[in-house]
C-alpha cells in the first residue's frame, strides 16, 4: 500500500498520532523538511526530494540520513537530538508515530529549544549579549580544535570554488532580468578574479591544514544561546559541504548576523576565535568568504522558484536580491583589499 506525502502530513498534524498525544501542534516547513512542534518536542521529517547536493528520494535514504543527523549533532547540540522514530502504518490504515506496524516514514525526535533563546530572535529583540557570543565562540573554537584536519589539496579546493561559481550562474541565469544580470556578472567576475589573483591567500589555508569536518551551515536560526550554547542542524546529507575552513563558517555566521543588523557579532566571533586558536586570517579573505556565503544563500533562495508557480516567486527573488546586494558589497571590499595586500 502506497502512502502519499499528503497522508503522512495529515497524520502528523493530528495529536492522536503521537505517543504522548500533545495538546498543541505547530508545523514549520523548510526547503528540505517538515518540522512538527509540540510544547516540549520537535519531530523532523525529511521531504522526499532530490537535488544536486542531496538525495532523500527513497524511504531507505531518508532513514539513513535521519540516523546521520542524529549522530553528527551530538557534539554541538548535546542532549537535543533524542531518537529516530518510525511513522508506521497500523491495522485499519491509521498512521502512528512509533507504532507497531510497517514503517512508511522516519522522523528525528528532538527536544524543542526555547524560541526566546534563538540567535535570530535575540537579534530581532536586541537582547544578544557579549558573554553569550563569547560562550558561542568558545564552543565553536573547541569544536574546530578537536576536529581532525581533512586532507584537501589546493587544486581540489580551487576546483570546488570555481564549480560553485558555475552553480550560481546556472541558478541566477533564468532570473537575470529580476536579479540584475549585469550586477551578477560583476559579482561573478570579482569572485573569479579573487580565486585567480588571491591564490596565495586561499592556498595558504589549505597548506596550513585549516580544513576540518565542520558544521556546514551555521546560521542564526541554528544557534540557541542557552547557558551552554547549542548549535544544531549540522549538514548530514553531503559530507563535502562540511569540509570547511573554520573561518569560512564563522564568516558565514557573521554575514547572516550582519544581514539582520548586528555586524559586531561576526567581528566578536572571529576575534575570540583568534584569541583561542592563534588563527588570524587577513580581512580580505574574510570578506571573500562572506561574499561567497551571501552568494550561495542567494542561489538557494532563487532555487526555491523551481518548486513554485511564478505567482509565488516574489518572496524568494526578493530574498535572493538582498543576499546578492550583500555579496556585491563584500566582493568590492575584498577586491580592493586584495589588490592592496598583493601589490608589491
Amino acid at each position: 500500500m502506497t502512502i502519499e506525502l499528503e497522508q503522512k502530513l495529515a497524520a502528523l498534524c493530528r495529536p492522536e498520532s503521537y505517543p504522548d498525544t500533545p495538546r498543541r501542534l505547530e508545523v514549520v516547513e523548510t526547503h528540505m523538511s517538515f518540522v512538527f512542534l509540540t510544547p516540549s518536542l520537535a519531530y523532523k521529517m525529511k521531504k522526499p526530494v532530490r537535488y544536486d547536493s542531496l538525495d532523500f528520494s527513497t524511504l531507505e535514504r531518508r532513514r539513513h540520513f535521519c540516523h546521520e543527523e542524529l549522530r553528527l549533532n551530538v557534539t554541538l547540540a548535546a542532549g537535543v537530538y533524542l531518537a529516530v522514530l518510525p511513522l508506521t502504518l497500523e491495522d485499519g490504515g491509521r498512521l502512528a508515530v512509533q507504532g507497531h506496524g510497517t514503517p512508511v516514514e522516519w522522523l528525528i525526535q528532538m527536544h524543542r529549544l526555547p524560541q526566546s533563546g534563538m540567535l535570530d530572535e535575540r537579534i530581532r529583540r536586541g537582547t544578544v549579549t557579549t558573554p553569550g557570543i563569547d560562550a558561542l565562540a568558545e564552543l565553536l573554537a573547541e569544536f574546530y580544535a578537536e576536529a581532525p584536519a581533512e586532507h584537501v589539496t589546493t587544486d581540489a579546493q580551487r576546483a570546488f570554488l570555481l564549480g560553485e561559481l558555475e552553480r550560481d550562474r546556472a541558478a541566477f541565469e533564468p532570473h537575470g532580468e529580476a536579479l540584475d544580470a549585469s550586477a551578477i556578472a560583476e559579482l561573478h567576475a570579482a569572485h573569479g578574479a579573487f580565486i585567480r589573483d588571491a591564490a596565495p591567500l586561499l592556498d595558504g589555508r589549505v597548506l596550513q591544514h585549516r580544513f576540518v569536518d565542520g558544521h556546514g551551515d551555521i546560521r542564526p536560526e541554528h544557534v540557541c544561546l542557552l547557558p551552554r550554547p547549542v548549535v544544531f542542524d549540522r549538514v548530514e546529507f553531503n559530507r563535502r559541504l562540511r569540509i570547511v575552513d573554520p573561518v569560512w563558517e564563522l564568516a558565514h555566521l557573521g554575514m547572516e548576523c550582519e544581514r539582520l543588523g548586528t555586524a559586531w557579532i561576526g567581528e566578536r566571533l572571529l576575534a575570540r576565535y583568534a584569541e583561542r586558536t592563534g588563527d588570524r586570517p587577513v580581512p580580505e579573505l574574510v570578506a571573500f568568504y562572506k561574499s561567497r556565503s551571501a552568494s550561495i544563500r542567494a542561489r538557494l533562495a532563487v532555487l526555491h522558484t523551481r518548486e513554485l508557480s511564478p505567482a509565488r516567486w516574489q518572496r524568494w527573488l526578493d530574498t535572493g536580491r538582498s543576499y546578492l546586494a550583500l555579496a556585491r558589497r563584500y566582493a568590492l571590499s575584498d577586491r580592493r583589499a586584495a589588490a592592496r595586500a598583493l601589490s608589491p
